[in-house]
């Protein structure tokens, strides 16, 4: 964890006209003390110099003291595990060893029949990942450790005896890869410019062609159909497309 500090020294005060004393000679003149100027302090909520911000808020991406975990959970369970372990350690006052709780995932859209479905997708699949802080020897606080492992659906930390804090890069990727709910999220294309591709279902069913253009906005894909001997662009949904070599 890489933790910026920052040290503001404050500028001598300056003589008003009136008390400013005389000039003096060359000879007498003393020595012209460089000056440091102080370093403009972070705004409030923002992480200090050389501290990083998670990329999901304004947030360190590690907090002071604390390191990232992770928890290997029962499949499906994680949203869960999640929810349960925020509210035990609002309840018994935890809040000084446990930190955040993170179950990362992606949304993304996809256009079926002219509807769009929202899909939400967990990146890592049985894991949650836990900002905690341990003791000097490098063990979880006893009534923590009893705190987690008595939640249903929870198994064991990553490392043993002794969990193995995350690196800061890894969880770094982590923030970075979950999309934060509020984001609108992007349309997932399963086809490339160029790909060869058969059509499914339609007019053009059994028809194969050629991708020329992907419109996610809309759902849909343009395809390069040959039609009585000549090379025609029709657009089609997505969904009625395959990929050649697997029809």
């Amino acid at each position: 964890m890489i933790e910026g500090e920052q040290t503001t020294q404050a500028g001598e005060s300056t003589p008003s006209a009136a008390e400013a004393p005389a000039p003096t000679t060359p000879a007498e003149q003393p020595a012209e003390a460089s000056t440091v100027e102080p370093k403009p302090e972070a705004p409030a909520g923002q992480p200090a110099e050389g501290e990083k911000a998670s990329p999901e808020s304004d947030e360190p991406i590690v907090r002071p003291g604390m390191s990232w975990f992770a928890l290997r959970v029962a499949s499906n369970k994680e949203s869960s595990v999640r929810d349960t372990l925020l509210r035990k350690v609002q309840i018994e006052h935890k809040t000084d060893f446990v930190g955040r709780i993170l179950v990362p995932t992606e949304k993304s859209r996809t256009f079926k029949n002219g509807k769009i479905k929202i899909t939400e997708t967990k990146l890592y699949p049985g894991y949650v990942f836990v900002e905690m802080k341990l003791e000097d020897d490098g063990r979880i606080p006893q009534d923590v450790f009893f705190l987690i492992k008595e939640t249903t659906g929870v198994g064991d930390f990553v490392g043993t005896p002794r969990p193995t804090p995350l690196e800061l890069h890894e969880i770094e990727k982590i923030q970075l890869s979950s999309r934060a709910p509020e984001e609108e999220p992007e349309v997932r294309m399963n086809f490339a410019k160029g790909e060869h591709v058969t059509i499914k279902e339609g007019p053009f069913e059994g028809y194969e062609g050629t991708v020329d253009e992907l419109l996610p906005d809309k759902g849909l894909v343009r395809v390069l159909v040959t039609i009585f001997g000549r090379q025609a662009p029709i657009e089609i949904e997505e969904w009625k497309l395959g990929k050649a070599d697997e029809s």
